[in-house]
């Protein structure tokens, strides 16, 4: 059986840098639980990675070597968060970055997610094709999405990312696609721009006769 579109874990991690073969670490992470598109639960962490950050990141996202110092450390808090997201489908905004994260920290404490990933961003290019860029930012922006202001703090970014995954839902069901599964959407991340009015005519036929 397909996995519902509407019940997923939305995730963001900010992190030291942007590669862990690198040597970067995540030092927060903020996640939103949804089921049959309501926000049942959500985590945030700062996780302590055992190393000083730089000035920069201090600045670009607010958290301080002061505030890691006193944070759980990581194995900690991706010991818990393994038991928050279970194998449920994960959504995050350009999900091959939060990805390589989740897999270097589970890494570190021996252990690995099962389950499926979705990319909100590729997903956005194909389905809000008129947004002048699709950074989450300006597609909040483009798309008037609630936000409070806060941004580059994981689950600021998280909670943001969840609703414009449940914008591009409901823009789905208005064009005929009614409870579109995970696979679908992640068929839809690796479509062709041009492709998708047809893809989509295919799966609002299909949904008409479930």
């Amino acid at each position: 059986m397909s996995h519902p579109a509407h019940s997923v874990i939305v995730l963001d991690f900010e992190t030291t840098g942007l590669s862990p073969n690198m040597g970067d670490r995540a030092i927060e992470i903020g996640a939103v639980k949804l089921v049959d598109g309501e926000i049942s639960a959500t985590f945030q962490r700062l996780m302590n990675p055992g190393v000083r950050i730089s000035g920069f990141i201090e600045s670009y996202t607010g958290i301080s070597n002061a505030m890691l110092s006193q944070a759980e450390s990581a194995a900690e808090v991706m010991a818990e968060f393994t038991d928050f997201i279970g194998d449920s489908p994960l959504v995050a905004h350009n999900a091959s970055f939060d990805k390589r994260f989740l897999d270097a920290e589970l890494e570190r404490i021996d252990t690995r997610y099962g389950g499926q990933f979705a990319c909100s961003m590729l997903i956005a290019r194909r389905l809000i094709q008129d947004a002048p860029t699709h950074k989450l930012g300006d597609l909040v922006r483009f798309k008037q999405i609630e936000n409070d202001g806060t941004f580059h703090r994981a689950l600021a970014d998280a909670q943001m990312t969840a609703r414009l995954w449940l914008l591009m839902l409901d823009e789905l069901n208005v064009a005929g696609v009614h409870n579109p599964s995970f696979a679908l959407m992640q068929t839809i991340a690796t479509t062709s721009k041009p492709s998708i009015p047809a893809l989509l005519r295919r799966s609002a036929g299909l949904s008409a006769t479930d």
